[in-house]
């Protein structure tokens, strides 16, 4: 048996195990909070306050706070957190396991990432675990809070300006289209 097999075959015994330990419930861990990280500065946001406002349309708490400072439709906001993609579960566990796939976790895992470490090593294995969890308990489809829901950490934290200069760069590059 040569080397590639066995690690297909461990892959695919660890893969299966996943997968039967999350066909158990929901998982043992799951994000409770989103907090924006700017610098020294920190805010918590509970993941049920941002359920709510997918759910009903209306903002809570500090989120209604941030909705309202920055001028946002809580209704157009809930759309955008209720949009569903859907994703073959396999097909989608290969990709993101490729050196593409890598690649790309990695540059959102400068974004987000586990509240106590932006650590690669620790971020990249989080957010394939929120995809691939969040994928085998929505049947293949994964919106905003079904991530939350399957993200391996109490606390998932966003990099505030990390995430503005990745939205500049996108609003310069449809400009241009």
């Amino acid at each position: 048996m040569s080397s590639g097999d066995r690690q297909r075959r461990c892959l695919a015994a660890v893969a299966a195990m996943g997968l039967s330990l999350g066909a158990l419930g929901t998982p043992a861990l799951a994000a409770k909070d989103v907090a924006l990280v700017s610098g020294a500065f920190r805010r918590s946001i509970p993941v049920k306050d941002i359920e709510h406002l997918a759910n009903t349309g209306e903002a809570v708490g500090l989120l209604k706070n941030i909705l309202d400072f920055s001028r946002q439709n809580p209704e157009n906001v809930s759309e955008l957190l209720n949009k569903e993609i859907t994703l073959p579960l396999v097909l989608t566990s290969r990709l993101i396991n490729t050196r593409i796939g890598e690649a790309i976790i990695r540059r959102v895992a400068k974004i987000v990432y586990p509240i106590n470490t932006d650590d690669a090593s620790v971020s990249v294995p989080a957010i394939r675990a929120g995809v691939i969890n969040g994928l085998h308990q929505n049947g293949s489809s994964l919106t905003a809070v079904g991530f939350l829901k399957a993200y391996p950490n109490r606390t998932l934290a966003i990099n505030v300006p990390a995430l503005t200069t990745v939205i500049a760069k996108a609003q310069s590059i449809a400009g241009l289209v």
